[in-house]
Order: C-alpha cells, then structure tokens, then sequence
C-alpha cells in the first residue's frame, strides 16, 4: 500500500467510529469506494489496536501499511485526505495538556508558522550556512584535558522557549535517583556524599555526553511523557540541534593527538541533531536519557555490593577494600553497559582511588566527610591575607569582574561543606576595605 494512501485511511479511521462497520465507512469515504479488501483491512487494523490510537497516527498509518489486507490496495488512491486532531492518552506526571502543535504554539508564546521555524522540522535553519539564519551561536574553548569543547548557545527567542519548556514541563519529569546534577534538590555534595569513607572509589567520564544523546532518544523522552508523535516530534526538534560542517570546519583540531580520535567522533556526533551544550534544556533532557543508563549501572553497583551516582557526565563507584582488585571487571561491565546505551567511556578520565590516597569527586576530598581540598581552602586564605595587607586591587591578577562578589562565592562553596573553616574566611572577606 501507497505510504499517502495508509496515511489517508489511519487520518480517516481516527476521524470515525472505532468499530469494524465505522472504520469501513471511513476508509470508504478516503478512496470513493468500498473496495472488497476494506473490510478485512478493518478487523485487522482492529486487531492490532483495540483501541483508537489517538496519540499515534503516524504508526497507525505504518502499521496500516504493513496488514496483510493493505496488499491487495493497488492502484488506489486517497480522494479524501481528513485531518483528525491528536490527543494525550496519559499523563503520569501531570504535565501541561498538549494535545496538538496549536497547544504547543499557546504554550511557549508564539505563532503557528514561528513554531515551525523554531522545531524546523524542515531543517531548513539546521542546513543553513549563513549565521543570521542560525538559531544558535557557536563557540569553542579548550578544556583543560586540552579537548575542544563546542558550545552552542540558542538565540534570545529560542532561549526563552527552551526555558519555559524546561520549567513548565521537563523539569515536572523525574530523573532516576542516582542522577545528582540538574534537578531539585541536586548537589555536588549529594553526588559525593554516598562514597565518603569508603575503601574503594571510582571516578568515571562519559564523552561528549550532551552530543550523544540524539534525537530520537529526545522524542522517546516526550512520547513516554504520553504526547502525540506531532507534538513529541516538535518539542524534539525545539530542543536539539545540528552543527552545520561549515562551522564545524572552523573549529580548531586539538593539540594532543591521543585526542584526535574523540574530537572525530565529537564532529559526527554534532553532525547529527543532538542536544546542544548551551541550551537551558539539554541538562535535564541529557539526565532523562540517561534513564536507564543509571538503572542498569545501579544494579551493576548492588550486584557489586557498591553504590553508584551520577552528576552531569561524571560517574562514581565506591565500594569495600575487594574492590581494589576487582575493579578492570567491575570496569569492563560498566563500558559494555554504557555502549549498550549509547555512551561512550572517556578512558582518560577513569580513576581508581583507594582511600589510602585522595579520593576527589565533583572537586571535593571524600576519604571522611565531603570537603573542599586543604590547598584550595589555604589559597583562599592567602589572596584574603594578601588584600588585608596590600588591597583587594593587587589580587585580581586576572582582571576579573565584581572580584568581590567572586572571592565570596568561593568562600560559600567552602562553607557549604565545611562551615567552621568557611565562617573564618568570610569575617576575614567582611573585614576588608573593598575600596582600596
């Protein structure tokens, strides 16, 4: 059967009466005529789906196409092509109603034609080569691994409807619980405090995790939400996009070549529609897609007597003193699963750490209680000491703005993991003259 012509008959089945009669008056009013396989089309297509699948037409016509009646429909064409609204069937975490793009275009503020622009379905902004038709701005810098890292950053209207996707619906999902980053409640502390103490700790990088979470996964994260594949097709591509190759080709190669192979596959990644680092919606998107990445690497932990969490695109581990000669097991199963997921371990960054050495996670030491290390708590003292002595102006070497208000928010990331020794740098911030 014709691909315009299933489509035809799921658009007319949908607009009807869900029964075997009501479906053979559709489909006869699709082609003109009731041609004498329609009947049997119809309690096939009711056998497949006993109810009307409301929120899928697009696999109702797939699966049209493919029942054993649908081979006899040759030469046939659609006369009729009715259009029939989508609808929700569920919604477990009560998130806005969107039955339709119209409800999609209500929500985030714009017209029916601006949506489609912003999703463009089309591609007509991801392939274009001149800026000004772009919906994100790219950059690059060098990462202190010396990896380039692209950021793609949405343009002010994009931006805002990326954010108001992100409060109104994705943050309403929740992430599987080891998911410590991007989410209320989330912490770098609550990421770090389950391994404190232990024999064993684990650190692991997922490579370029933003870029391999792909479309596809994006619109199953929307249509397990329970909104119809229109509506879960456009929030896809709202939230996702694709490095045009011309800009791709301005962007500088690293300067080690043990990173080249991960900077190839990086370009592939981002050739393809991704979620872009810089949107306000690819860290909560980015933790929902790595759903079952941390339900299966949970398990792993329990099997292994361990614990396991997640902040971001950094892994932990921690377990008992076996685990110090076990681990390249424990090492291998953790890459397998995350192949198996789609991931990719970033080999250079993996750390086992026995507690008889430091052991970091999320920057701070967790051989007893999470704690920012000594060194950088003994530098706050030092430049603190130095503006008493010399002024706050000698300090900022790097010409960095509201130094002030920069000195304090390092001093909170101290006190918000060890309070006594965070009170003592800010009376000394407090006591300065910040005029000098």
């Amino acid at each position: 059967m014709r691909t315009d012509l299933a489509r035809a008959l799921a658009a007319g089945f949908l607009a009807g009466e869900w029964s075997r009669a009501g479906l053979v008056e559709s489909g006869t009013a699709v082609v003109g005529h009731r041609p004498g396989w329609l009947p049997l089309l119809a309690r096939q297509t009711l056998d497949l789906y006993p109810r009307p699948p409301h929120d899928r037409p697009r696999e109702l016509a797939a699966n049209v196409a493919t029942r054993p009646a649908a081979a006899k429909a040759v030469r046939v064409r659609a006369l009729a092509r009715p259009v029939t609204p989508t609808r929700m069937l569920s919604n477990r975490w009560r998130l806005p109603v969107l039955d339709g793009l119209g409800d999609v275009a209500d929500l985030v503020g714009v017209t029916a034609s601006e949506l489609d622009w912003f999703a463009d379905p089309r591609h007509l902004a991801r392939a274009a080569s001149d800026a000004p038709l772009q919906h994100y701005r790219v950059s690059h810098r060098v990462a202190p691994s010396g990896a380039i890292r692209v950021l793609e950053a949405p343009k002010r209207r994009l931006k805002g409807i990326q954010r108001l996707l992100l409060d109104e619906v994705a943050s309403l999902i929740p992430p599987h619980n080891a998911a410590r980053g991007f989410r209320p409640g989330g912490s770098v502390r609550s990421y770090a405090a389950p391994h404190a103490g232990r024999p064993v700790v684990v650190r692991l990088d997922l490579e370029a995790f933003f870029a391999s979470v792909s479309v596809s996964r994006v619109y199953g994260i929307w249509r397990s939400a329970g909104y119809p594949e229109p509506v879960a097709h456009c929030l896809a591509g709202l939230v996702t996009s694709v490095l045009p190759l011309s800009v791709w080709h301005a962007v500088p190669h690293p300067s080690d070549d043990g990173l080249l192979d991960a900077h190839w596959r990086l370009g592939r990644r981002l050739a393809a529609p991704h979620l872009p680092q810089g949107a306000p919606t690819s860290p909560a998107m980015a933790n929902l897609a790595a759903f079952r990445l941390d339900v299966r690497l949970t398990a792993l932990a329990d099997s292994w007597g361990g614990r396991y969490t997640r902040y971001a695109d950094d892994l932990a581990f921690s377990g008992g003193r076996g685990w110090g000669t076990g681990t390249s097991r424990l090492l291998d199963a953790i890459e397998d699963i995350m192949l198996d997921e789609g991931f990719r371990l970033n080999a250079r960054k993996t750390g086992v750490m026995p507690r008889a050495g430091r052991q970091t996670l999320g920057g701070l030491v967790v051989n007893h209680l999470p704690r920012v290390p000594r060194a950088e708590v003994d530098l706050l003292r030092a430049i603190l000491h130095n503006c008493h002595k010399y002024g706050p102006s000698t300090q900022n070497r790097d010409g960095v703005p509201a130094y002030e208000q920069h000195l304090r928010g390092r001093i909170a990331w101290v006190a918000q993991h060890d309070p006594v020794r965070g009170a003592r740098l800010l009376a000394q911030h407090d006591a300065l003259d910040w005029t000098r």
